[in-house]
């Protein structure tokens, strides 16, 4: 007995740093449980599957952490255990491990009281674009207070363990065959159950997102994420007959003005203007905000008045009350408003491969003799849009930092050039800049006399939410609000400005938010942060209205075309929402769950082809389980196995 006591000593560090990892792993759920204390279910039943759930899933993960250490403790002779070499090695992993791990914790908060989500694809992209994300680091949060703050508690944990002996024990005690084979061999075979069999989707077990989410490890989260950014839609979700599948979709897009190709697996079809009106030729500048939830307006009840010009635009414009974007990301709202297409799993196809020469409006625009142009304050590196809009009929504006675009990539690049920035900040330069640059481009192109469609990319309303010292009476950089008024700050100065232009009359403004600025929620989708604000502003042909339906960002492309009275090529899924057949709908989603809204119920596809029908409660922003509607579920299968298909045997062209 006593010697299976001095054999198992050898591993008393490693067990010590395993009892640490399962001890830290557990505060940190107490820690999110608190953050989100009235959304989580305190059930007692709910509270005990959380954390035992995420025991499960921290002894998978330390299992996989510790793999290094226990081959180490496999091969290393007897005769060196207590070497110098043995523990300058030891001692120095041990310490690194433990700081990183620490570290990754912290990660984690602030990572949770951005997104109120485990580490997902989203932490892998900003593992990818590292000048972003480690400048928007800098600025939002004191960094050398937080790394002297982790070194400080890697210290104490190793000190601790110091004190314990375990250091000591590990190196004066030796260890035979047998007992090397048995740690080693459950340590594999514990790492590849939770490679191979256990699916991080497995710990969603409870209807409370939180819950579920709570339940799992991050860095489990991350490396699951990473594996599976993209997923094949029929693999992972239910699908019906690709035949009956496009039916169901052409129908649904079939109207008077539009006529199809004969190809049946296809939704390219010919849009004609019945109105017999003469076609209206503007300027456009689209202006995609980042970040713009509805429930900052007042017009939707928001009462500390941080966007007061916004407010006044949608009494004097055409304006979208009842609209919902397609994801949670950028790349997401500028996938629906170029593609004019549902999202689909996985990652947005503006960061895939082989994105190139879609058909996107770029292609309308072009086809009406138009110049496009896509302007970021950022490198246009990040999240691959150079890449989507450059090959994509767009010329770049964008603030290089050295990132090259590929040579398959026919445009043109223009560097936003030091001396036309007044402020910057890790995502890039300020919204004021921005337009000025957009404006004296849209000056140039006026001169050249030939029209222009101009979209724009926001940044302003982002983490660390800074901008120019004095332009509000919120300090910059304190909270989300200060962004988002500086955002409508921004937005009325440069209308100011622009009005005096000789081109101001005969130029539309179409703005439109990206995503909620936060999507989160204790049900499988968070009906409410979907919900955006929309604009067609100058555009006096039309009486300023509201517009009440229910609808989607892959609607107002095809809307506006309308307005203009546009003939033209569409492999769009949008429509017409002023149509009197339009049929209200909206598609949203994260990049695993699929859903398809109409009025007040959902349809939502999960992964692993499972299916839940809901009645959304507004008033709550609750979801409630209704009984299966097999109409209702063909069709959302539909709208999205066929956006699926389309990319995926290329057929968006």
């Amino acid at each position: 007995m006593s010697n299976r006591i001095k054999i198992s000593n050898r591993y008393s560090l490693l067990l010590a740093f395993i009892s640490w990892f399962i001890t830290f792993s557990f505060f940190l759920r107490i820690i999110f449980t608190i953050l989100q204390y009235d959304e989580v279910s305190f059930n007692v039943f709910s509270i005990i599957g959380t954390f035992l759930t995420g025991l499960f899933y921290d002894i998978g993960t330390i299992s996989l952490i510790i793999i290094p250490s226990v081959l180490y403790y496999f091969v290393f002779p007897n005769r060196w255990i207590g070497s110098w070499i043995d523990k300058i090695l030891l001692w120095f992993f041990t310490s690194l491990t433990i700081f990183i791990l620490v570290f990754t914790f912290f990660a984690e908060i602030t990572f949770w009281d951005e997104f109120k989500t485990r580490f997902n694809f989203i932490a892998v992209d900003y593992l990818i674009y590292t000048h972003e994300v480690v400048a928007n680091i800098q600025q939002s949060y004191p960094l050398p207070f937080l790394v002297s703050g982790v070194l400080l508690i890697t210290g104490i944990i190793i000190f601790t363990f110091y004190k314990l002996n375990v250091f000591k024990e590990t190196f004066t005690t030796t260890v035979n065959l047998k007992d090397r084979t048995i740690v080693l061999g459950t340590t594999v075979i514990t790492a590849a159950l939770f490679s191979i069999f256990i699916t991080n989707n497995q710990a969603e077990w409870s209807s409370n997102r939180y819950n579920a989410e709570i339940s799992k490890s991050g860095i489990y989260s991350f490396f699951a994420a990473f594996r599976n950014n993209q997923m094949a839609y029929n693999e992972f979700y239910t699908s019906v007959k690709n035949e009956e599948a496009f039916q169901i979709v052409r129908n649904k897009l079939q109207d008077k003005n539009s006529k199809y190709q004969s190809n049946k697996q296809s939704i390219h079809r010919t849009i004609t203007d019945t109105t017999k009106s003469q076609p209206i030729k503007k300027n456009v500048v689209f202006i995609l905000v980042e970040s713009l939830s509805a429930s900052f307006m007042k017009e939707f009840g928001n009462e500390q008045n941080i966007t007061p010009f916004l407010d006044s635009l949608a009494q004097k414009s055409i304006f979208f009350d009842n609209l919902y974007a397609t994801g949670t990301r950028t790349v997401r709202g500028m996938e629906a408003m170029t593609l004019c297409i549902p999202p689909t799993p996985g990652q947005s196809i503006v960061k895939r491969p082989e994105n190139q020469n879609l058909y996107t409006i770029s292609n309308v625009f072009k086809s009406k003799g138009y110049n496009s142009n896509f302007f970021y304050g950022g490198d246009g590196y990040f999240d691959n849009m150079n890449a989507y809009f450059g090959g994509n009929g767009f010329t770049i504006y964008d603030r290089g930092r050295g990132s090259v675009l590929s040579d398959k990539i026919k445009t043109t690049r223009n560097n936003i050039s030091d001396d036309e920035v007044t402020f910057e900040n890790a995502w890039g330069i300020c919204d004021a800049d921005i337009y000025s640059k957009m404006t004296k481009v849209a000056d140039e192109h006026y001169k050249s006399k030939k029209p222009f469609f101009n979209f724009v990319m926001t940044t302003s309303n982002h983490r660390p939410y800074t901008y120019p010292d004095n332009a509000i009476d919120i300090p910059s950089g304190k909270d989300r609000e200060g962004a988002v008024k500086y955002t409508d700050y921004a937005l009325k100065n440069m209308f100011e400005k622009v009005k005096s232009k000789p081109w101001f009359k005969n130029t539309v403004f179409i703005i439109i938010a990206d995503h909620c600025a936060s999507s989160a929620g204790k049900d499988e989708i968070d009906v409410a942060n979907y919900h955006i604000p929309a604009f067609i502003v100058n555009l006096p042909e039309y009486q300023n209205q509201k517009i009440k339906k229910q609808c989607s960002q892959i609607d107002i492309f095809p809307t506006f075309f309308s307005l203009l009275h546009w003939n033209y090529e569409s492999n769009f899924f949008g429509k017409n929402i002023l149509a009197s057949n339009f049929e209200e709908r909206a598609l949203v989603g994260t990049y695993r769950k699929l859903v398809l809204m109409k009025n007040d119920k959902a349809m939502i596809l999960s992964d692993q082809k499972r299916q839940n029908f809901y009645q959304w409660n507004k008033a709550d922003n609750s979801l409630n389980a209704i009984p299966m509607d097999k109409n209702f579920l063909n069709e959302t299968i539909s709208w999205y196995q066929t956006a699926d298909y389309l990319f995926t045997h290329k057929l968006l062209k």
